[in-house]
């Protein structure tokens, strides 16, 4: 009876209300809850990815020297992140109760603490599946989250904190700017690994595509999730021509060390299976976005 209910509100609520959202924080391994119900799903829009969330905070939990052997957390999503409509949820679940802060979640000092915060990020808004971001979190609040007290605004007077939060502003301009981010979420058509094995070096890339691929351009990931700078990091890309690097969570705008490229030419020879390459230098602990120039 609850799962014909559950059928029935879902069918109502959308039916009558074109443009409202039901989601699901659905924990378990119930099959086809975001699809529709004369398809036998349970008919909500978007539910709740919470294999996403454990996985990759348990990833960036880890110290760099270690992460390679927990590379497949990061990669492991992608088996079935098509399956359902996915949120990626960040939520007030990972920041009390003893569990700390995402900021205190991150290792390494307090640099290396910010930057993998801000990494996680631009990992997260560049990966399939919608967003969802707890309060306090932008301003890589160092407290966990209490409901009796308020946030702590003044962390924005230093400029380490000040850079998480020109950082998400940044995310969220792009990601608003860019449908290539979102309007292919659900679907493998609108997502390519460029490289998913390069574990000894804790680097991650792939693709993002358009809907329409002819009118549309695709836009690079690639994450170098290790506290070193990789100088002539190749990676293959669908198209030669300038590639224009459009973020860097390693700028100096948001309290990095400044390693950026600007852009790099793609050409050369052909790599990761794909007819044209580029040379990069990947910042430390640092995630960068690129983009081929119209």
């Amino acid at each position: 009876e609850a799962v014909e209910f559950l059928k029935e509100f879902n069918i109502t609520v959308l039916g009558k209300h074109p443009g409202v959202l039901t989601i699901a924080e659905e924990s378990t391994a119930w099959p086809m809850v975001s699809r529709p119900t004369y398809v036998g799903g349970l008919g909500f829009s978007l539910k709740w990815n919470m294999g996403w969330m454990h996985d990759t905070l348990d990833y960036f939990h880890h110290e760099p020297v270690h992460r390679r052997y927990h590379h497949h957390e990061l990669t492991f999503g992608m088996l079935y992140a098509f399956t359902e409509n996915f949120v990626l949820p960040l939520s007030h679940d990972e920041v009390v109760h003893g569990k700390g802060s995402l900021l205190q979640k991150m290792p390494g000092d307090r640099w290396q603490q910010l930057a993998n915060l801000r990494a996680l990020y631009a990992w997260m808004w560049a990966h399939p599946g919608k967003k969802l971001l707890f309060q306090g979190a932008e301003m890589a609040q160092d407290r966990e989250w209490a409901h009796d007290r308020s946030l702590d605004w003044h962390l924005l007077d230093h400029p380490s904190h000040e850079g998480v939060d020109k950082l998400l502003k940044s995310l969220n301009y792009l990601y608003k700017e860019r449908p290539v981010l979102w309007e292919q979420d659900f679907e493998w058509t609108g997502f390519s690994w460029i490289d998913a094995n390069d574990t000894d070096q804790n680097v991650l890339s792939f693709l993002r595509f358009p809907a329409d691929r002819e009118t549309g351009n695709p836009l690079a990931c690639i994450a170098n999730l290790s506290p070193v700078p990789r100088e002539g990091y190749r990676i293959g890309v669908p198209s030669g021509g300038w590639w224009r690097e459009v973020l860097n969570t390693d700028a100096t705008d948001f309290w990095g060390s400044g390693v950026v490229n600007g852009g790099a030419m793609a050409g050369g020879y052909g790599w990761h299976g794909h007819h044209q390459s580029l040379s990069l230098t990947l910042p430390p602990l640092g995630v960068v976005w690129l983009e081929p120039e119209a």
